[in-house]
């Protein structure tokens, strides 16, 4: 539905991470390599990246492709950040909420991507919905599922969850709300980045001297990528990636 990937390391501009490698964001808008479910990502893109000393990120997103944005190139060739995530998007419901439904989501130091589809949308995540705040509900960015998941991940993420907690128990929360849901998540907060294999592929490639990547999938062939198993719940650091079984609760 979606690919999205993360970076955390030495400063280093977008179109490094996005652009030039064979495989890229970029190029996985219409030819991914490792989708399991749609095609070509040519809903709406995004970028939130951290600057220097701000712990508050900037977005620049856009509600269609991301081959189509002629200011696009220019950005990625200046702009630079030790911490970026960025995603184009593959929508449930076309052209639903335009660039409001573009990931990243963001609220505070946080930026967020989901890749997969709620089950039964909207009906089906009602009961969670209720369980919200009404202020935290009128706040929605958009219509669509990733919106209201990224809600739920807030709202736990406020009540001083780490990034790992959050995600992985808003993972089990839905699945158990929604089977057959595809939930893979991609959380930073500038600092460290979490994120879900739950339903389609996730990879990452870490070293000291190039920084964490988390991605769908890898955007070159370098031996040192490596595949997260489905069902498995990544905490990763500029250094270290911390890899944990998730579980569904019992029925």
């Amino acid at each position: 539905m979606c690919r999205h990937i993360a970076y955390l390391g030495p400063p280093i501009a977008w179109e490094e991470l996005l652009i030039r490698p064979p495989h890229g964001l970029f190029r996985q808008s219409w030819a991914p390599r490792r989708q399991r479910y749609g095609t070509v990502n040519a809903d709406g893109f995004g970028v939130g990246w951290y600057a220097a000393d701000d712990p508050t990120p900037a977005r620049y997103r856009r509600p269609g492709p991301i081959w189509a944005d002629l200011s696009f190139a220019d950005l990625a060739r200046v702009v630079r950040s030790e911490a970026l995530l960025a995603a184009v998007r593959d929508a449930t419901e076309a052209g639903a909420d335009g660039e409001a439904a573009a990931a990243p989501f963001a609220s505070g130091p946080w930026l967020f991507s989901h890749n997969g589809v709620a089950r039964g949308w909207p009906d089906s995540l009602a009961p969670l919905a209720a369980t919200l705040p009404p202020r935290e509900l009128l706040q929605l960015e958009a219509r669509c599922d990733a919106a209201l998941l990224w809600a739920l991940v807030l709202h736990r993420l406020r009540d001083g969850d780490e990034l790992g907690q959050a995600l992985g128990d808003t993972v089990t929360e839905v699945a158990e709300a929604a089977p057959s849901s595809r939930l893979n998540f991609l959380l930073t907060d500038g600092t460290a980045i979490a994120a879900t294999a739950w339903g389609d592929s996730l990879w990452y490639r870490t070293g000291p001297q190039q920084g964490t990547v988390v991605a769908s999938e890898p955007y070159d062939d370098d031996p040192r990528w490596r595949e997260v198993s489905d069902r498995t719940l990544l905490v990763a650091t500029r250094a270290d990636v911390l890899l944990s079984p998730l579980k569904e609760r019992p029925a």
